[in-house]
């Protein structure tokens, strides 16, 4: 009963963020359980949820309650139909990262090859709804409210107080498995993957975007400048977010200044739009700036001000690069 209160509340909250019916959302994930008491799948378990939809049915419930309960086990195994419609796609989300939650919330966390509670075919379902069915949800922000679901004490406590960052990590695994079997780019993915997305919806159309990336001339000097910036940044440690204009000495960090403000227009336009291709292509006008700049600046000058500025720069520079993925993993190994 815990758990289908849970299911209830998780699949409610999905149902809003969707706009989708919170009313038939909140009945179906109320008795997608309710068929696992009856006999008949007492003796045919096989048959947990299509019973569900025929006694909701017979009991007159919506056709898509009756579908809900019914598909809210998909999908069982690789390459099985997903839920269809979005009442079914939140209650089976909610089942699935409840399940994920509390498990992981108490240490039981897949290893090796024992998984008694098939948390990675729960992990995939999530992963697969959420892109294949393009919902415009937050993972991070799923876990968070499938945690509140739970009472104080029960999960997350002593050393599983960061099962969060665990389970998003078991996730990230699981989606870069789920790509790799899927034929994806192995660089794009890593470039992809190395942001930690929540938004698996949007993950498809960025990969696309990094293959289309590739295909530049200026990718590659880009992707060996991304990562020289980000070693420099590392080595800087804490970098301020403020440039001030008044403190370039040299015309090619002016230079690199306006490129870098045109870029980011560009390419944020490009982002709000979904299209990550363009945004990436508008890192083009960067590679003779960068070029330059590195030719003729010293980027740790004698001055605290100047260097300040200029590795603030450098930090905007890579926010702007990385804003659709980690392109300095694109870089070409020798």
């Amino acid at each position: 009963f815990d758990r289908v209160m849970r299911i209830q509340r998780l699949a409610t909250e999905i149902a809003h963020l969707l706009d989708a019916d919170v009313l038939a959302t909140a009945r179906a994930a109320l008795l997608a359980k309710a068929d696992l008491m009856t006999d008949m799948v007492g003796e045919f378990p096989e048959l947990q949820g299509v019973m569900g939809r025929y006694y909701a049915q017979y009991d007159g419930e919506t056709d898509a309650v009756a579908a809900a309960v019914e598909q809210h086990y998909r999908p069982r195994f690789a390459g099985d139909a997903l839920p269809e419609g979005d009442v079914a796609c939140a209650v089976s989300l909610a089942d699935k990262i409840d399940a994920l939650v509390g498990f992981f919330g108490i240490g039981q966390i897949p290893t090796g090859d024992k998984d008694p509670f098939a948390l990675r075919r729960a992990a995939l379902g999530v992963l697969r709804i959420l892109m294949e069915a393009s919902l415009p949800l937050d993972l991070g922000q799923l876990v968070q409210i499938a945690a509140g679901g739970f009472r104080a004490g029960q999960i997350g406590t002593g050393e599983t107080a960061g099962f969060a960052a665990q389970l998003l990590d078991f996730m990230q695994e699981r989606l870069r498995n789920l790509l790799k079997e899927g034929g994806h780019d192995a660089r794009a993915i890593d470039a992809v993957l190395a942001l930690r997305p929540v938004r698996i919806d949007l993950v498809p159309a960025k990969l696309a975007a990094v293959v289309a990336f590739c295909e530049l001339a200026e990718a590659q000097s880009l992707a060996a400048a991304n990562k020289r910036i980000v070693n420099i940044l590392k080595k800087a440690g804490e970098v301020g977010d403020v440039i001030d204009p008044a403190l370039f000495t040299e015309d090619a960090e002016v230079e690199l200044n306006h490129a870098l403000s045109t870029a980011n227009m560009m390419a944020h336009q490009h982002i709000e739009r979904g299209n990550y291709a363009g945004a990436l292509s508008a890192l083009a006008m960067l590679r003779a700036p960068v070029d330059r700049f590195f030719d003729d600046v010293m980027v740790n000058a004698d001055d605290a001000a100047v260097r300040a500025n200029r590795l603030a720069l450098l930090g905007q520079l890579a926010a702007a690069m990385n804003a659709v993925a980690d392109i300095s993993r694109l870089e070409l190994k020798d």
